[in-house]
């Protein structure tokens, strides 16, 4: 469906997850690519795999929230590939721990902050201004639906960091159009990858979420990939300051949850001001399996 011989690409946040994927699917369109992430074994095994897909790669490792770090991926994919046609703003943190709005805390909301919304500004006006220099361009943001909205699912710096940068590709989108440079972003709802498929469906997650959704069923990671791609493509030659979700009908749908969300019984000691929410339906069986919490982050793994 897609063909990008002789495009660069370049992607961050590619070690694992999406980045992980789109990063396969790109070289096997035939894309070269510049890839970069903090964990630099990790980066290298994919790759590698994309090397014997055919594409020539650069990997480069770096922290998006630190600007030296994005100058120095975006200069060095220059210098080895001559050019960037597209940019895949993917790395993301988020927080597992499910604390209420009024209990967060000023750190872990600066740090998802600072790589959600300002990493992807830092690499959107270095590949962006290189685009524009070039007059041809496609940067494509991963968000997410709790940009467009207020979710019971959502974690408070994470919802306020996405929606942030929905109306950064807005804005961009406008500014750069006449300037050959498109802006866009893909913003899925709750996706499984191959990493996380087994976990989610052995705690039951998989079935909250379709609980929630119109389609009935969670997102493969390919259904968000073949729309990056798309907005990547020149099939899209004409679309900008899109913002595509990705979600399987939740943001369509007015309403809310059919069971409690799980979070909810996580943090004893920090409890909802005055109380939880009231479920409108009973618990089903699958929900207790997290209602102790996440492993490893609400109480300790099994030795």
């Amino acid at each position: 469906m897609f063909n990008f011989e002789g495009k660069t690409v370049l992607i961050t946040g590619a070690s694992y997850g999406l980045g992980e994927q789109f990063a396969y699917s790109f070289a096997e369109a035939g894309a070269d690519l510049i890839l970069t992430a903090r964990t630099e074994d990790l980066l290298q095994n994919v790759a590698d795999t994309c090397r014997e897909k055919g594409s020539k790669v650069t990997a480069v490792t770096g922290d998006v929230s630190i600007e030296e770090d994005v100058k120095n991926v975006v200069g060095t994919g220059i210098e080895e590939h001559g050019k960037i046609d597209v940019l895949v703003n993917n790395a993301g943190i988020a927080d597992m721990r499910g604390v209420a709005p009024e209990h967060f805390d000023s750190e872990t909301f600066n740090q998802i902050v600072s790589v959600d919304l300002v990493g992807a500004f830092y690499y959107a006006r270095e590949c962006g201004r290189h685009m524009l220099e070039n007059g041809s361009g496609s940067i494509v943001n991963i968000g997410s639906i709790l940009g467009s909205g207020g979710s019971e699912n959502g974690v408070i710096a994470y919802s306020a960091a996405k929606g942030g940068l929905r109306n950064m590709t807005l804005q961009l989108g406008t500014e750069w159009a006449d300037r050959g440079v498109r802006v866009n972003a893909v913003s899925p709802g709750f996706i499984v990858t191959e990493m996380t498929r087994v976990a989610l469906e052995a705690m039951g997650i998989d079935k909250w979420i379709a609980s929630r959704t119109p389609m009935r069923r969670v997102g493969e990671s390919q259904e968000v990939t073949n729309a990056v791609m798309f907005l990547a493509s020149d099939l899209a030659s004409y679309i900008t300051g899109v913002d595509l979700l990705v979600d399987g009908g939740t943001n369509a749908i007015n309403g809310s949850f059919q069971i409690p969300p799980i979070h909810h019984e996580w943090n004893v000691d920090t409890p909802m001001i005055p109380t939880s929410y009231e479920p409108v339906q009973p618990r089903p069986d699958w929900y207790q399996a997290l209602e102790a919490g996440v492993p490893g982050v609400h109480y300790p793994l099994p030795e």
